[in-house]
């Protein structure tokens, strides 16, 4: 078993599940597919039903007009209501303030319904001060970082975090 295909620990609302580990594997997954650019972290996202399937992902850039990955699982779905209650798991804490002009993801979440955010690492402050679990928690949200993950959600960003 490799490192990090478990759950190592949770700091949170709640503990860990049984399957925490493989869908951040996934969002990991899904990160390394975006394309670097020195202005933007490269960030992997799976929407995870209650009943526990994968019903969208996304990536950093992957649709047109500077999208984030939260929010391309979320314009990929085609229906919103599937959303609700369901468990976003991203690589990096959802982001509070958008340069774009687009929503913050933070926001999206709350709106879209999402019960359950897990992070694979809080955002670094390397281009904004991010306050993305600050809004979800005030949005009803449950929000965890799932430890044992911080150098692989990181490593797609070695761009931004060498310049340090």
């Amino acid at each position: 078993m490799l490192a990090g295909d478990a759950p190592q620990g949770m700091e949170g609302d709640s503990g860990p599940t049984s399957t925490d580990g493989k869908f951040m594997n996934l969002a990991i997954a899904e990160a390394l597919k975006s394309t670097p650019v020195e202005s933007a972290y490269c960030v992997g996202a799976i929407l995870v039903s209650p009943s526990g399937a994968i019903i969208s992902s996304g990536f950093s850039r992957e649709l047109p007009g500077n999208t984030h990955a939260e929010q391309c699982a979320l314009l990929k779905l085609h229906d919103r209501k599937v959303a609700v209650g369901a468990t976003m798991y991203s690589t990096m804490e959802p982001c509070s303030v958008r340069l774009s002009g687009n929503a913050p993801c933070a926001q999206s979440i709350v709106d879209a319904g999402i019960a359950r955010v897990v992070v694979g690492v809080m955002e670094p402050p390397d281009l904004v001060v991010c306050d993305g679990v600050r809004i979800l928690r005030e949005g009803g949200v449950k929000v965890d970082r799932l430890t044992g993950f911080e150098e692989r959600c990181l490593a797609p960003n070695e761009h931004i975090l060498k310049h340090s």
